[in-house]
């Protein structure tokens, strides 16, 4: 993640939006359950005015003054530690008889100086709000006589400076603490700071591959196709037992069209299909991209090379006694080996299991096996075994055109595909391109522009949601009795002969042909025509009285027919 940009960050956040939504929500739920059990506090607070006790009757009284406004704010601060001394507390404690230590009180006082002022503010927290209040109410008192002994020297009767009560201890009626909103504001704050870190920390810890450009950067060749995830795959992994108009049905069709276009000037017909490690869909790729190839009509082999867990036997349902180890030890002919499936595709199972498959791979019987193939077929497909765990799928790919790699989204690792594409160039083998397969539906990012979000069978549920409404409106619009049976327009009556205009022959209700043309518009008096098809008791009563129309309300020429309600089909 050297060039990281803002859509990177995105991608994280809805590929990991679980891991921080599971930490946005343990957050905020311990904040609450902190919230809920916590204590109420409340807090009471007096202010005590700090100043000079001169008289303003003396000589120098102004001079005084000054000196004594000075000394209170340079000793106001003083005071306000003074506040939570022991010598203090402990007075408080015998005056209102508390059950505390002067520690236990310390901690529920809080005592601040106003800055450049004489101020000085007293805060008392306690659970009950009038202890609170007592509490401070004493604190005020007792500072009070406090700073008068203080500041009265020895012989003197009046004190230099005075504390003056301004603002009485107050009674609390609401708590303080626990504050809810601040508390479930910050709570979401740190579990959103605490997911998207997470998230990140996932993100860089995960090597597995889930884009087609780490798929490609890492095995160097192009990414040929994608197949969505489906959790129905394992009860229908074929694509002959699935609608034609499925999503993977459909991108077996392009994987399909694309390998047509790979290494398109040596023109691969031999191609094998691997993987890095079990478990990623080969052998189900393989055979699907075979019978993908034999519906386009196509003259395809499938050919199971995995001679130690073969699996196209069972996938297909065929006999998996007689196969490749049959044909390469010469037991059967291939011709009698080849087995047809009910699609169409001819199959070459593996036959029975080797105690060597490594050496009957890498044999002669095999290379004039493949270009006895080679010849005889338009493409054949090999399923390998993996490419890390045995040496077979790259002694299979360098006899062959080249390999297929199918890769895993999300649970293969960059390492796993880079150790596979050497093991494959380290043969003289080369890796044609790749299959990036269980792609999710959402949240994956496959890179060519065909999400599977599009899907690519018709939306039949609209279609059907607005037939069911029409049916609904027209059931409601029908009268209570049941409907009249179809029947054929009556003739009207023909047009007075006194009338000064020819009337055009009135015709039997018709089915409307596909050229319908709907009607030009008349003289503004014109009625409307009938509808060419009434299909209840209330439509026929109305084509009845208006047919045929008053030759009185009749302000243009008559039209002929086939002008009016279009040529006739």
């Amino acid at each position: 993640m050297a060039n990281v940009e803002l859509r990177d960050y995105l991608r994280i956040v809805r590929r990991r939006w679980r891991v921080i939504l599971a930490c946005l929500v343990l957050v905020v739920a311990v904040a609450g359950v902190l919230t809920a059990r916590a204590t109420p506090q409340y807090q009471s607070s007096t202010q005590l005015f700090v100043s000079s006790a001169q008289s303003s009757g003396d000589d120098d009284s102004s001079g005084s003054a000054y000196q004594g406004g000075l000394a209170a704010t340079q000793r106001v601060t003083s005071y306000a530690q003074l506040v939570t001394q022991g010598e203090l507390t402990s007075q408080v404690i015998d005056d209102l008889d508390l059950d505390l230590t002067p520690s236990q009180l310390a901690e529920k006082i809080t005592a601040t100086a106003q800055p450049d002022t004489v101020l000085l503010k007293i805060q008392v927290t306690d659970p009950d709000p009038k202890l609170a209040q007592r509490i401070c109410g004493a604190l005020a008192t007792d500072l009070q006589a406090t700073i008068k002994d203080i500041e009265t020297p020895p012989g003197m009767k009046r004190p230099l400076l005075k504390g003056t009560i301004t603002d009485p201890a107050s009674l609390p009626t609401s708590p303080v603490s626990p504050q809810v909103e601040r508390n479930i504001g910050l709570a979401v704050v740190l579990g959103l700071l605490l997911g998207l870190g997470l998230a990140v920390v996932r993100e860089l810890l995960d090597t597995s591959v889930k884009t087609a450009e780490q798929v490609s950067d890492t095995l160097e060749a192009p990414v040929v196709g994608g197949v969505s995830f489906d959790s129905a795959i394992a009860k229908h992994p074929l694509v002959t037992d699935l609608s034609s108009h499925a999503p993977r049905v459909e991108a077996f069709r392009v994987l399909r069209t694309n390998l047509q276009f790979v290494d398109i000037d040596s023109g691969s017909k031999v191609i094998v299909f691997t993987s890095s490690v079990p478990g990623e869909g080969k052998s189900t790729t393989s055979v699907n991209v075979a019978l993908s190839m034999a519906q386009a009509g196509q003259r395809v082999l499938l050919v199971d090379g995995d001679l130690r867990r073969p699996q196209v036997a069972n996938l297909l349902e065929l006999e998996p006694a007689v196969g490749v180890t049959t044909v390469l030890l010469g037991r059967v002919d291939l011709a009698e080996a080849v087995q047809r499936h009910s699609s169409g595709l001819e199959v070459l199972t593996s036959g029975s299991t080797p105690p060597n498959p490594a050496e009957l791979l890498q044999s002669r019987a095999m290379a004039e096996l493949l270009t006895r193939l080679r010849d005889e077929y338009d493409v054949v497909i090999v399923d390998s075994p993996p490419l890390l765990p045995v040496t077979d799928a790259a002694l299979m790919a360098n006899q062959t055109d080249g390999a297929i790699l199918v890769v895993r989204h999300g649970s293969t690792t960059r390492d796993q595909l880079s150790g596979a594409a050497e093991r494959l160039r380290a043969v003289g083998a080369r890796p044609l391109g790749a299959v990036l397969n269980r792609v999710p539906a959402k949240g994956g990012r496959y890179g060519y522009g065909y999400g599977y979000g599009y899907g690519y069978a018709p939306d039949l549920t609209g279609h059907a949601k607005s037939r069911r409404a029409r049916r609904r409106d027209r059931r409601r619009n029908e009268p209570s009795t049941p409907p009249p049976e179809i029947f054929t327009d009556p003739q009207p009556e023909p047009a007075p002969e006194s009338a000064s205009w020819s009337a055009p022959e009135p015709q039997t209700a018709q089915e409307p042909s596909p050229q319908y043309a709907e009607p030009q518009q008349l003289a503004p008096r014109m009625p409307p025509p009938p509808s060419p098809r009434p299909d209840d008791e209330r439509r026929r009563q109305d084509w009845d009285a208006r047919w045929p129309p008053d030759e009185t309300e009749w302000d243009a020429p008559a039209q002929p027919e086939e002008e009016y309600w279009g040529p006739r089909s």
